[in-house]
């Protein structure tokens, strides 16, 4: 039989087939423009199942039974290789089931024939793609609650890669507004030292410590005016804020003495720290070669660190796209002065603001974006009464930007980001972008909890991403060493780093993303579940039973593999192409990861059920060798779609 790269399709298109033509003879008055099979809940009912007589008793007064019975006595197996029986059940459905001899053997002669590309079906529309991700404001380390975004951005490249695309990943450095003129400020007050220690740990300590002091002198500012208005509830909220932050410096002097003492010296002498960090945004913002060079100075320091973490996760940017070349051009004062021509610009209090909400409405777009015809988009602010721009005003330039480049743009940002997000696509709609604004897709996903901590950046309160894989590679390294102690301490080491960091990465990619992960370490390492350490502990078993059997597969007898544990993983493994393609068309990298822990799941069912190398006959057991090594090219496939290795001992 000649083999596949999505075996399941096969069955799928010879049931249509068969199911097509007995139509045609039981009904020719009708007309059956798609057919579609669904998986029935259990293998008890076949592999695909219809339920076309549903349909059909509600046009013609039959049951749906008798319906069912009539079409399958019109079924002829015979024209088909892979459907051994049909069956009318449950009445009214139609029932197929595969000859598992011959749907075996298309199974693992395909996954092994195949291998690295087993499963990876490439799309007939294959386009260029930037995946937009990560882009945390380079201000402090990512912290575990940023980093579920470059997980998933990887996942998301890697996957539409594999489809066949030409995918490039873009970071967005966001080096213009109030958070990098923070710590721009703080770092020129302690002298523009060179970091101690990683670089960016070394300035979040210090937009941390310096963030602090400047909300201090700003709150006992505002605190004497409250007081000479004599407003005692102001006066109340206002001293609950300061004393947050009173306790929050003293934690910080704690912490970080040298550098808070010195920055607390340093600040005190401007009367007011808060004005000065506005000029210094407003100069950067505007081009100001001094402004320049010490912002740019401080944001490369902490991209550089940001590299080092990143790296370390596997992860890596075609690209890294300043904010602040966006504002230095015309394109952020074009992208304006066309919007300001549109009758979806007006100004109100000296800020310019735009209408999202009557685009919406003028060019009928509400439901083309999924919205409620009767939610009320908010307006989006352009431009600040000081002249300086937004955020998401400078990302509108940056979306056309990507747009010109790229066919399809993807940008993985939070889902409380939801409304620029769709602000971002009217506005371009508003320029005449509309298809532009269609091909812009915001990948939104839920946060990372950690229970019992609550992560406050400005407040220095955070769990480092460098943190937690130092952490998952310490408590990998104890397993494996209780596990494996026949291996070398440099193996241990070695596998401990992958182990680690993979489990970190499978936790924060497993989880749908438009659910909240929470990160317990009991579930993150875990060879015993749901976990990258056991599916990667599956794998590593099947390359041991492969190891061990020492003998080629060559007279494997598929029709030997009759046990339900076995024709449930053949029926995984035909259908990995299928959840694959699934994953890259609707965007859904946490399916692949759910697909490789079930497979994962029954695989070690099957081996702690059944013998393998020992199995007789041979041919026995070489067809399970063969369903092992099919197993394995699955778990590793899947794996490195996810961005974790799969590896061979552990």
């Amino acid at each position: 039989m000649t083999a596949s790269r999505n075996p399941f399709s096969e069955l799928r298109s010879e049931c249509v087939k068969l199911l097509s033509e007995a139509l045609e003879k039981v009904f020719p008055e009708f007309s059956f423009p798609s057919i579609s099979l669904d998986l029935p809940p259990s293998m008890q009912f076949g592999e695909l199942s219809s339920s076309v007589c549903f349909d059909l008793a509600k046009k013609i007064d039959e049951e749906p039974k008798s319906l069912a019975e009539k079409i399958v006595k019109e079924i002829d197996v015979s024209a088909s290789s892979l459907v051994e029986r049909v069956e009318a059940a449950g009445g009214g459905y139609i029932n197929f089931y595969a000859d598992y001899a011959k749907f075996s053997a298309l199974t693992l002669e395909s996954a092994r024939k195949f291998d690295l590309e087993y499963g990876l079906v490439k799309t007939d529309k294959p386009k260029k793609v930037i995946v937009e991700h990560t882009s945390v404001n380079p201000v402090h380390p990512i912290h575990i609650g940023q980093a579920r975004n470059p997980v998933l951005g990887d996942a998301l490249a890697r996957i539409l890669k594999a489809r066949g695309h030409t995918v490039y990943t873009h970071y967005y450095v966001d080096d213009v507004g109030r958070q990098t003129a923070v710590i721009a400020y703080g770092y020129k007050k302690l002298g523009m030292p060179q970091p101690e220690g990683k670089p960016d740990h070394f300035i979040g300590v210090i937009y941390t410590v310096t963030n602090c002091i400047t909300e201090i002198q700003r709150l006992k500012r505002q605190v004497e005016e409250a007081k000479k208005k004599m407003d005692s509830e102001e006066l109340q909220r206002l001293q609950r804020q300061l004393d947050d932050w009173m306790s929050v410096a003293v934690e910080l002097q704690t912490r970080h003495k040298k550098i808070f003492d010195k920055l607390l010296d340093e600040i005190l002498k401007d009367e007011n720290p808060e004005e000065e960090i506005k000029r210094l945004n407003r100069a950067y913002e505007a081009g100001d070669e001094e402004a320049k060079k010490l912002i740019r100075r401080v944001c490369e320091l902490c991209l550089e660190g940001f590299k080092q973490t990143l790296s370390r996760a596997g992860i890596f940017f075609d690209s890294w796209d300043w904010e602040s070349e966006l504002a230095w051009t015309s394109k952020v004062q074009s992208v304006i002065a066309r919007l300001e021509k549109t009758p979806y610009v007006f100004y109100e209090g000296g800020v310019l603001e735009f209408d999202a909400e009557k685009v919406a409405r003028d060019l009928n777009l509400k439901r083309a974006f999924k919205l409620k015809e009767d939610y009320e988009i908010p307006s989006l602010t352009l431009v600040r009464a000081d002249g300086t721009t937004l955020y998401t005003t400078r990302d509108i330039a940056y979306s056309i930007e990507k747009l010109q480049k790229a066919d399809w743009v993807i940008n993985v940002v939070g889902m409380e980001q939801s409304l620029p997000q769709l602000q971002i696509k009217l506005a371009l709609c508003a320029l005449g972008y509309v298809d532009y604004a269609k091909n812009l897709t915001h990948f939104a996903y839920n946060l990372v909890n950690l229970p019992g901590y609550k992560m406050s950046s400005r407040r220095g309160r955070y769990i480092t991403f460098d943190e937690v894989m130092d952490e998952a590679i310490e408590k990998a390294y104890q397993e494996v060493s209780k596990r494996s102690p026949h291996l070398s301490e440099e193996e241990k080491r070695k596998i401990s780093n992958l182990v680690g960091i993979g489990a970190v990465k499978y936790a924060l990619v497993e989880v749908d993303p438009a659910k909240p992960v929470v990160f317990t370490w009991e579930r993150v390492i875990n060879f015993e579940r749901n976990s990258a350490p056991y599916i990667q502990y599956s794998h590593a078993r099947a390359c041991s039973i492969l190891r061990k059997a020492k003998k080629e597969i060559e007279n494997p007898d598929y029709s030997l593999l009759t046990h339900n544990l076995e024709k449930e993983l053949i029926l995984m493994l035909a259908r990995w192409p299928e959840i694959f393609i699934d994953a890259a068309e609707n965007l859904k990298p946490h399916i692949i990861a759910e697909f490789a822990n079930i497979l994962a799941d029954k695989f070690n069912s099957f081996y702690n059920a059944l013998p393998v190398i020992k199995a007789e006959p041979s041919e026995l057991s070489e067809a399970r060798l063969a369903l092992t090594d099919a197993v394995r090219i699955v778990l590793r496939n899947s794996l490195n779609l996810i961005g974790i290795e799969a590896l061979q001992r552990m």
